[in-house]
């Protein structure tokens, strides 16, 4: 199947770095609601989120009359790189915390995104939005197969992506939607598997979330298991979430009938 184009993406400085962003306008006559900003995976992208002849996030948008912004962040689609990834550029254990606290809410701002937000995270995009309904406005927050600890089959799976990078065909794969797929891949495996990173854990802060929140798991992910949904209503009791049968790591993909459905269904209730 022939995937389809999106509409040419801008670029916005954040920090004095080129971020790739994409603009989704609401539909005609749709009356004023919180914009949806779309965070992608840990090898994500603008372009990323586009696949199987599907623009899920053009259809989200249409389908609750809102507005949506996408953007790559730095060091991947056409993003500004990070140079020497592997060595001085090479990400601290807290860089998802940065990302959300720090590089997001300075986006917003250079985006003119004056009202809350709300952000429809995957993977470490669900972390990332997590953790900025932890500490700042959201309006809501979907987090679609997030990472609140790290589990051994996580690392088993990102080891295994480590494979495919340096011995199959991977690293080919994602030069189609990253200028810099080195900057892209790196970034993410290595901070990962380092030792440093096993402590990460943002339980707490999702207990400081108030902001109405949909969590969304597919029963067949190779990179987290529910305990991951288990732990957040634990700290966040409100959540709602949705488990979807034959489904991986990437429900925006394997199921985007049924995650378009409940998301746009939940958002109804989502100034």
């Amino acid at each position: 199947m022939v995937e389809p184009v999106p509409p040419a993406a801008s670029h916005v400085r954040v920090g004095g770095v080129a971020l790739e962003v994409r603009h989704l306008a609401p539909p005609d006559g749709a009356p004023p609601r919180a914009p949806l900003v779309f965070l992608h995976e840990g090898l994500g992208c603008v372009s990323l989120w586009t696949q199987r002849g599907r623009d899920w996030p053009a259809e989200l948008c249409a389908a609750s009359g809102r507005e949506g912004w996408l953007y790559s962040r730095r060091g991947y689609g056409r993003s500004e790189p990070i140079p020497d990834v592997r060595g001085r550029g090479r990400h601290a254990p807290d860089y998802l915390h940065r990302e959300a606290w720090t590089t997001l809410p300075a986006l917003l701002a250079a985006l003119g995104i004056r009202q809350p937000p709300v952000l429809v995270g995957h993977s470490d995009g669900a972390s990332i939005a997590l953790l900025y309904a932890a500490r700042l406005p959201a309006a809501g927050c979907v987090a679609i197969a997030p990472h609140v600890v790290v589990e051994d089959v996580t690392l088993r799976a990102i080891a295994a992506a480590r494979t495919a990078y340096e011995e199959g065909d991977l690293r080919a794969r994602l030069a189609r939607h990253h200028a810099d797929p080195d900057s892209a891949f790196w970034q993410w495996n290595d901070v990962w598997l380092s030792q440093a990173f096993r402590g990460f854990d943002i339980r707490a802060e999702c207990a400081r979330i108030r902001a109405p929140l949909l969590l969304v798991q597919g029963l067949d992910d190779e990179y987290g298991t529910l305990a991951q949904l288990d732990a957040i209503q634990a700290a966040a009791p409100h959540a709602q979430r949705l488990e979807l049968p034959h489904c991986g790591h990437s429900p925006q993909r394997d199921q985007p009938d049924a995650l378009l459905a409940a998301v746009r269904d939940w958002l109804v209730t989502v100034p």
